[in-house]
């Protein structure tokens, strides 16, 4: 193996070589055949250097034989043998939402003579613990990478050395297994920068997060680096983050690279493939947490390596199904003897994580979705199952909910990997594991299916179940929803085959462990007035819990752990839409069981519409939109809105929208998918002489074993379909306490989330710490309401939009009731005041979502039935005062008006509201004599009831002496110079609808005058009609 040093120059400045030299390090190897131009020399006068160390000391040390505590240097005054003292802009901690700006090292214009100490020391890798790195500095010089490694402090670095002038489709990387501190680094790249003078020194290239890989496609290798990131969840102090950048290098010269590129345009073609996939949506990595395998795999290993007494194995643990960038990784896995300490394995699929807060105690709910890197691929371009078992669209999806009392695994003691606040539950979702396939050519939105071969043994079905079992164990409860009565039989002909395949296969299968099959309509369910959707659902999900149970930690000694045996399988034609809900309540049940198993609740189940069940539901709906637009092109077409049968209105243009969008994607953009997918995971291999990518007609046979190989293979038993091995229950290893054997050991050495959780000596701020910023329940209680001590904190109460009592909740009925005033001033008031029973609807998850600021931003409050407000006499003044007041509530307002939303103006519709004042007016109209003349005049006589008629004019006008009087009171024009206008509109003819002469000249035709002249009526001002006292 190679050093990684650049020496040609330095061989001029008379440096001794490595052979001759009786200080080489022994963990130095001299150049590999072909570089004999790096020179060794550079390992013992420039590699070594390191701070001066007392040789007393260590000799003293090395006497005893005693394990000491190895602390931190003290900051020295010595400029010579301290190391330099970090600044403020260096401890401070990185906003890991931003591109990544490694800091670079001070490189001095002449490298600093080195003293050597030859009584110093040196690391290697893998002593104590040291082995992992986290951040990546890319430096190049003519001929050479070097890619420097460092540690989450910044204490320990590695070197990795690749040449550039190799021949083309030749990888050569040499591996350092010295590990060195800060000071020996910034020597050893200023003595390759001095060495490179000439030819242009060493330069930083790139920054990184991480090396995901090397790739090729007709001309010289590419390394893939990870240069942004941002942290989505957190695990046992173990961050994932999500890739939000990424950098493609080609790692030839640079003249060499631009003139393969010119000369082969099919280079050029396949960089444009590969950049289809947008690396940058939905793939996430770990440092230190295996993201491909369960939280009770993971647990269930670590537990039998500390038994064990060996330290957590990586590099042989990951599951190869979950890995996408596998391709990537095997030119490293070849090269490097310690590849995943530089590259990093990452999933495709979704990860999310949020808060739920119950009176103090914080609860973490995490889901992981994992996406099968085997037959991967487009919608109607993968269907079904390929003949090694593997079907399209196959997600894993793990809901971990735990209770950060302690951050880590490990329970007090310390136990290692017993902490007993962890729970898990794993689902699973597939295509239909038959062979069918549907031909999306033409342009029918839903084309046909097609059973392309029928096989009576179901030996597709077999590998795949087989699979199931080795990686859950059993049962498998298989939830098939898709239609089982069609007009045209597309879905129903599937269902019929896969039911008799399911039958076939559980003939052979011992009883206990058979196939648990359901099959419902789900989709005629959701369209039919009589049957309830998510009651069907919640009954099988109980069905599957207690079937498959779930996975919770424990120390095998106060607390027995309980493990999850067997899977649900759900799928619909898609597996998208009718799947992720159903996914959804069978997480849902999951949830209650394993909140009560963490001694949150104290029953099992959790009701609809609190804020638990709320934020669960908006991850899953994110979760299902993210699997929709990976495999489908579009969003979720039908949501959980949709089968509960609420907000209707505006989810079913949402629905044809999104219809559209993947009726689009699928017809023109999947093949390009496709594509890029079959080149990133190495599906297709360029060849010379074979045809290109872009050439296939199909690529049935990149995803599907060779037939000429079949022959060759021993055919599997027809009747022995299963691995009995896989079908036998999976059982804990109990915990063992930190003592023994795993003492000796540093704590780092079994598991190092301490530094990457807490990062020591980082000076940080509460915006930038991933645990203030997640999503929480907390973020959406209204602030006025807790701060007046009103407001339910229960993350379990039902929040309705009125009333979130479902014990005191009646059913309602539609009419105009009177609302309190203070009830105005709260956005959650109706909430709080539990005695009131309200007309109400339930809250939708956007509605729920949406911060409630202020009260200004709720135009809609509920309204109180079944209270009648206090009848009070109300003068004049204050009905004022309280119509103003009600302005910003009315519907008339239209700067108001644009702000509601559809829902909000449905609900405003259908229950009105009315204030005191508008109570009093109208119990006063409804009161009064229904027989009144429509017309006053002195010519009729006045009822005989006229007194409760002027008790009601006294009521809103001034007083009145006696009743004879009425008409004058009533008459404001009674005196003056238009009393005789007046009494002209209050004469009415025996036939008002006729206009005789006589009429021409009277003021109320005056408009129709103008009209018969040609004047607009619009235009026309009544007050122009009337005389002023000075025009008279």
């Amino acid at each position: 193996m190679e050093t990684p040093l650049e020496g040609k120059d330095a061989e001029k400045q008379g440096q001794p070589s490595a052979q001759t030299s009786s200080h080489q390090h022994p963990g130095a190897v001299t150049p590999a055949p072909g570089n004999e131009d790096v020179l060794a020399a550079e390992v013992t006068n420039v590699v070594t250097p390191a701070p001066p160390v007392h040789e007393s000391s260590k000799d003293v040390e090395a006497q005893s034989g005693a394990e000491e505590p190895q602390f931190p240097q003290l900051w020295s005054h010595d400029i010579n043998s301290a190391p330099e003292r970090p600044s403020a802009s260096e401890i401070v901690e990185e906003e890991d939402v931003e591109s990544t700006k490694q800091k670079t090292f001070q490189l001095s214009v002449s490298p600093t003579p080195p003293l050597r100490d030859r009584g110093a020391q040196y690391r290697s890798v893998g002593e104590g613990g040291i082995c992992k790195m986290y951040k990546f500095s890319l430096y190049e010089t003519s001929s050479r990478f070097f890619v420097v490694g460092s540690d989450w402090m910044d204490r320990n670095f590695r070197v990795l050395k690749i040449d550039r002038t190799v021949e083309v489709g030749d990888l050569s990387i040499a591996e350092d297994d010295i590990v060195y501190t800060k000071k020996e680094m910034s020597q050893l790249l200023n003595t390759i920068d001095d060495g490179n003078k000439t030819i242009g020194g060493l330069k930083l290239k790139y920054s990184a997060w991480g090396l995901l890989g090397f790739i090729r496609f007709t001309g010289p290798y590419y390394m893939l680096l990870v240069t942004k990131r941002s942290q989505v969840a957190m695990i046992g102090g173990h961050y994932i983050y999500q890739i939000d950048g990424t950098e493609l290098v080609c790692l030839s010269t640079p003249a060499a690279s631009k003139s393969k590129t010119d000369r082969n345009p099919e280079e050029a073609r396949f960089i444009n493939i590969l950049n289809n996939l947008d690396l940058s949506r939905s793939f996430y990595f770990s440092y230190s947490y295996d993201i491909t395998r369960s939280l009770q795999h993971n647990m269930a290993e670590a537990r039998q390596e500390v038994n064990q007494g060996r330290a957590h194995s990586r590099e042989t643990n990951f599951n190869s199904m979950f890995v996408w960038n596998h391709y990537l990784l095997e030119p490293a896995v070849g090269t490097l003897k310690n590849t995943f300490d530089w590259c990093l394995p990452i999933v495709h699929g979704y990860v999310d994580q949020a808060t739920l807060s119950v009176y103090g105690r914080t609860i973490y709910i995490t889901i992981i979705a994992r996406r099968s890197r085997y037959f991967a691929g487009a919608r109607f371009l993968k269907r079904g199952a390929n003949d090694l078992g593997y079907v399209a669209n196959d997600v894993e999806t793990e809901q971990i909910v735990s209770e950060m009392l302690t951050t880590s695994f490990h329970a007090p003691g310390p136990a290692l990997y017993a902490n007993p606040n962890y729970t898990s539950y794993v689902q699973h979702r597939g295509s239909i594991p038959l062979y069918w396939t549907q031909d999306n050519t033409g342009v029918t939105p839903k084309p046909p299916i097609e059973l392309n071969l029928v096989d009576p043994f179901y030996g597709a079905a077999a590998l795949h179940f087989d699979n199931l079992f080795e990686r859950y164990g059993a049962p498998v409860y298989v939830l098939n929803l898709v239609k089982s009565r069609e007009r045209t039989p597309r879905e129903s002909k599937l269902l019929k085959e896969y039911t008799n395949a399911i039958k076939y296969l559980n003939q052979f299968l011992p009883e206990e462990k058979k196939i648990i099959y359901k099959a419902w309509d789900m989709s005629r369910a959701s369209k039919s007035r009589d049957q309830d959707v998510i009651r069907t659902l919640e009954s099988i999900a109980q069905d599957v819990v207690k079937a498959t149970g779930f996975f919770r930690n424990g120390d095998g000694h106060t607390l027995e752990s309980e493990l999850q045996n067997g899977v649900a399988r759900t799928n619909c034609i898609d597996c998208l839409d009718r799947t992720n809900a159903a996914q959804f309540v069978i997480g849902k049940c999951a949830l209650g069981h394993q909140l009560h198993a963490l001694g949150i609740i104290s029953g099992t189940s959790i009701e609809y519409d609190t804020d638990t069940v709320n934020l669960f539901t908006h991850m899953y709906h994110d979760h299902g939109d993210t699997i929709a637009i990976q495999y489908g092109g579009s969003h979720l077409v039908n949501t959980m809105e949709t089968y509960r049968k609420i907000n209707q209105w505006t989810s079913h243009s949402r629905d044809m929208v999104e219809s559209f969008k993947r009726y689009y994607n699928n017809s023109f953009l999947d093949s390009q998918r496709q594509e890029a997918y079959n080149l990133f995971l190495g599906n297709y291999i360029f060849v010379q002489g074979q045809p290109m990518l872009w050439d296939l007609a199909t690529d049935y046979y990149l995803h599907h074993a060779d037939p000429r190989a079949w022959s060759e293979k021993t055919r599997r038993s027809y009747i022995n379909w299963f691995t009995a091995e896989f079908l036998k229950e999976r059982k804990f290893l109990p915990a063992i306490e930190h003592s023994g054997i795993t003492r000796k050991k540093p704590f780092d050495y079994f598991d190092d989330y301490w530094s990457e959780y807490y990062r020591p000596l980082a000076l940080s701020s509460f915006q930038k710490i991933f645990s203030f910023r997640m999503n929480s329940t907390l973020r959406y209680i209204p602030l006025k309401s807790t701060q007046e001590g009103r407001y339910d904190l229960s993350p379990f109460r039902v929040r309705i939009a009125g009333d979130h009592d479902m014990a005191e909740k009646k059913k309602q009925k539609k009419a105009v009731t009177i609302a309190e005033r203070d009830d105005y001033n709260s956005d959650d008031a109706a909430s709080v005041k539990s005695h009131v029973t309200t007309a109400s609807r339930r809250s939708t998850i956007q509605r729920w979502l949406q911060p409630q600021l202020n009260e200004k931003s709720e135009l809609t409050e509920p309204i109180h039935k079944g209270e009648r407000s206090r009848t009070k006499s109300v003068d004049h003044a204050e009905a004022q005062q309280d119509l103003t007041q009600l302005d910003r509530f009315t519907p008339s307002d239209k700067a108001l008006t644009a702000q509601w939303t559809l829902d909000e103006f449905v609900d405003n519709s259908l229950h009105p509201s009315v204030t005191h004042t508008e109570e009093s007016e109208y119990q006063k109209y409804v009161s009064h004599p229904l027989n009144l003349p429509l017309v006053v005049s002195s010519n009729e006589p006045l009822p005989p009831h006229v007194g409760d008629y002027v008790r009601y004019v006294k009521g809103v006008s001034p007083p009145v002496a006696e009743p004879e009087q009425m008409e004058d009171a009533l008459n404001p024009y009674a005196v003056g110079s238009m009393a005789a206008s007046f009494d002209e509109f209050l004469t009415v003819p025996e036939n008002p609808l006729m206009v005789s002469d006589a009429d021409g000249a009277s003021k109320r035709y005056k408009a129709y005058r103008r009209w018969l002249k040609g004047k607009s009526l619009f235009n026309f001002n009544p007050t122009q009609g009337v005389q002023q006292p000075w025009r008279a």
